[in-house]
């Protein structure tokens, strides 16, 4: 596998915006107001499960999840933190990392497939993204 030829699935690229490329990941976050939702995407072609990176690639998977998991919990109130890699239908290897809010619009249920996406207004995500910025710094 090589991150020289990556390219993110053109699901991944319509439903998020990019906040920032870490060591591994492109860092992700999916355009729904109704749950602050990061996405973190190796940059590893042909990887579509974690046991598909080397030891080392999974080390530092799980250290920028923690990171990006720590920014988003920094930037609003959260109940609870979910986390999943799924990819039953995008396959490209990718870490959900998601604030659930008791009452919130899936609670108590999973988020994935839960209702129509609320975007953000362009301002909405411009404050969205350099609030997760500063706190991942």
């Amino acid at each position: 596998m090589t991150h020289h030829d990556f390219s993110l699935d053109p699901r991944l690229q319509a439903d998020t915006a990019h906040v920032a490329s870490l060591g591994l990941c492109e860092l992700l976050l999916m355009n729904d107001t109704r749950f602050p939702w990061l996405v973190l995407v190796p940059r590893r072609t042909g990887a579509s499960e974690v046991y598909d990176l080397a030891a080392e690639e999974q080390e530092q998977l799980w250290h920028e999840v923690r990171h990006a998991a720590q920014a988003l919990r920094d930037v609003g109130p959260c109940d609870k933190l979910n986390l999943g890699a799924l990819g039953n239908i995008v396959r490209q290897l990718h870490v959900h990392v998601v604030v659930r809010l008791e009452g919130d619009a899936a609670w108590p249920g999973p988020v994935w497939g839960s209702g129509k996406a609320t975007p953000y207004a362009p301002a909405g995500l411009a404050s969205m993204l350099e609030s997760l910025r500063a706190a991942l710094c």
